[in-house]
């Protein structure tokens, strides 16, 4: 019994050196890496203590966790991950020293390792059964696209049987969250985590009690619904690429004349999921009209990038003034950027000599934070200072 307190204890309250890191990363991640971030309905968060398994949409590798890590001040959050990220023993030690746990899928490692899944999500059960919070992607893998996929029930199979060992004894929380970017790749982009309306188990547990798949089908729809709702979820795959393209060009107007600022992340989201529900209402009413649309769109888009000119180019009217202005203010920085140039060059290409090579974009902001702020900026920045 004292041993079990001391654990809850420890992980309500993470060592040190857990807290002293991610006091390091969050301070990159906010304050460097995204221009803005954005947290909301977060009052809707059960106080830490209860036990809560966050649910989420998939889009951006690491970032998607760092992201709700850094909407907390002081709650740990346990992940459950994709098992092929823990093959690296120093890797791996280190993925679990912050709090995550590997999950094995059939048609990644194949079936020989789903027997390992028993022991993961028994971990992550107590763990949670101590009134503590986890994290998990139900999509199991990460999408390319602003679109939810379908969900795996076992995050709420392990939410479920935690509380069966417990003699449903308490109440157990599962809380829809999305993550939204303003672009998936780069920096000094923006970033918000919007939280849903926790839903509690209790209500279904007896139904749990006879008809387990049932209890899990019909929490799952919840969940999956209040995710859907709260993110982009661009449904016409067919046409994906051609409404992204008018979202983020003509998008900007829709949004002015919404009444929304396109600025602002959160804003710019609500306007989006209205274009887009617009765009699906359309297509219902006059599929050819909507088919030869899109196809005109992604004509633009393509001669648009051949020319190397993009839609901004025609917001603004030529001026040769401030074409001056703007050559002589080159002229007088041009110094400055020849004494920053390293290490800050590095530090930003570095990255691409990895991602360079991936078929997979949705990778690419991983490397580019995980690098920099475990490699090259402490390390250029350490020489740059003995150099001094």
């Amino acid at each position: 019994m004292g041993n079990n307190i001391e654990r809850k204890k420890d992980l309500l309250n993470p060592s040190w050196i857990y807290r002293l890191f991610r006091m390091y990363v969050k301070f990159f991640h906010d304050k460097f890496f995204y221009r803005h971030m954005y947290t909301v309905n977060k009052e809707n968060v059960p106080e830490n203590g209860t036990p809560l398994l966050i649910a989420s949409n998939h889009q951006n590798c690491m970032n998607d966790p760092l992201c709700i890590v850094s909407s907390f001040k002081k709650r740990q959050v346990f992940f459950i991950a994709r098992a092929d990220v823990f093959k690296n023993p120093i890797a791996s030690r280190f993925l679990h020293f912050l709090g995550l746990y590997p999950a094995f899928r059939l048609e990644y490692e194949g079936s020989e390792t789903l027997d390992n899944n028993f022991a993961t999500f028994e971990a992550a059960g107590k763990i949670l059964m101590e009134g503590h919070t986890v994290g998990i992607y139900p999509e199991a893998g990460h999408q390319d696209k602003r679109w939810l996929g379908e969900f795996s029930l076992g995050y709420l199979k392990m939410a479920f049987e935690a509380a069966e060992k417990d003699n449903f004894e308490k109440e157990v929380f599962i809380m829809p969250v999305c993550n939204h970017y303003s672009k998936y790749e780069g920096i000094q982009h923006d970033e918000l985590v919007k939280y849903g309306t926790p839903i509690s188990l209790a209500p279904y547990y007896e139904l749990f009690k006879t008809k387990p798949r049932t209890a899990q089908r019909t929490v799952n729809e919840k969940v999956r619904e209040q995710i859907s709702t709260l993110m982009l979820n661009i449904e016409d795959l067919e046409n994906y690429e051609a409404l992204d393209y008018l979202r983020n060009t003509y998008g900007v107007k829709f949004a002015i004349q919404k009444g929304f600022n396109h600025q602002i992340l959160p804003e710019k989201l609500s306007a989006d999921k209205l274009f887009i529900q617009k765009m699906a209402e359309f297509k219902e009413c006059n599929s050819e009209a909507m088919n030869n649309l899109c196809k005109k769109a992604l004509e633009l888009k393509d001669k648009t990038l051949k020319a190397n000119i993009r839609d901004w180019n025609f917001e603004k009217p030529f001026s040769i003034s401030r074409m001056i202005l703007q050559i002589l203010l080159f002229i007088l920085l041009f110094p400055l950027f020849i004494c920053t140039i390293f290490p800050n060059w590095v530090i930003f290409f570095a990255p691409k000599l990895i991602t360079r090579k991936f078929n997979d974009k949705m990778f690419v902001n991983s490397v580019n934070f995980g690098l920099s702020i475990l490699v090259t900026i402490p390390l250029l920045y350490s020489v740059c200072h003995v150099l001094k």
